[in-house]
Parts: C-alpha cells; sequence; structure tokens
C-alpha cells in the first residue's frame, strides 16, 4: 500500500518550507556555514524526505513511523530557527513567516498521523 508522496499536501508544503529555509540561510554569517546553518538545512529536508520515504513503505504503521520522525525534524527546525534569531542571524519577519508556516505543518503531520494510526 504505497502512498504517491507528491500529492501529500504536507509534502509539498514542508518541502516549500525547506526552499524557504535554504534561501534565508544563504544569509547567515559564512562561519555558521558548517554550524547552525548546515543544521537548519538538514532539519527543514527531513521533513519532506521523511514523508516521501514513509510514503513509499508498506503498510500505514511503517508510514506513521517516518511522520513521527518528521514531526520530530520540525521541532528541531523551530528550535535552531529561535536560536538564529536571538544570534539575529534571521529577521524578525523571516523567523515569523516560517514558524507560521513550520507550526501548521506540524499540527498537519500530527493529525496525518493520527489517520494513519486509525
Amino acid at each position: 500500500m504505497h502512498h504517491n508522496f507528491r500529492e501529500l499536501e504536507i509534502w509539498k508544503e514542508s518541502k516549500d518550507l525547506s526552499i524557504q529555509v535554504y534561501k534565508i540561510t544563504r544569509n547567515f554569517p559564512r562561519e555558521e556555514v558548517y554550524g547552525i546553518t548546515s543544521q537548519i538545512c538538514r532539519a527543514s529536508v527531513s521533513i519532506p524526505s521523511n514523508i516521501a520515504e514513509g510514503a513509499g513503505r508498506n503498510s500505514n504503521k511503517d508510514f506513521s513511523r517516518f511522520i513521527n520522525i518528521a514531526l520530530g525534524s520540525a521541532f528541531e527546525l523551530e528550535t535552531q530557527l529561535i536560536i538564529a534569531l536571538e544570534l539575529e542571524y534571521i529577521s524578525k519577519e523571516d523567523f515569523e513567516n516560517l514558524i507560521n508556516n513550520l507550526q501548521m505543518i506540524q499540527r498537519k503531520l500530527s493529525g496525518f498521523n493520527k489517520y494513519l494510526q486509525k
């Protein structure tokens, strides 16, 4: 029972968020390229990647496990964005835009996970 991840709204939204994150982190300090910049980008890519990987699994139980991993990455990303804001690497406006999108994705992931577990 495979799902087509490209048709899932949650995958599209998290992929778009990841692209936003990459564009915003281009302005982070050069010395952070292997630090918080790398961590933020990895966490953002992990969300749609885990959704896609889970969609290829044979059961909703397996898919649910990957949705949980994606959700963990979303909370990790939220923490890293808060740190970037406090370090003044990201503007308040960009931060609020990313956080609003991220929190919507977190809610959708939680809801989708509940659906998969039924």
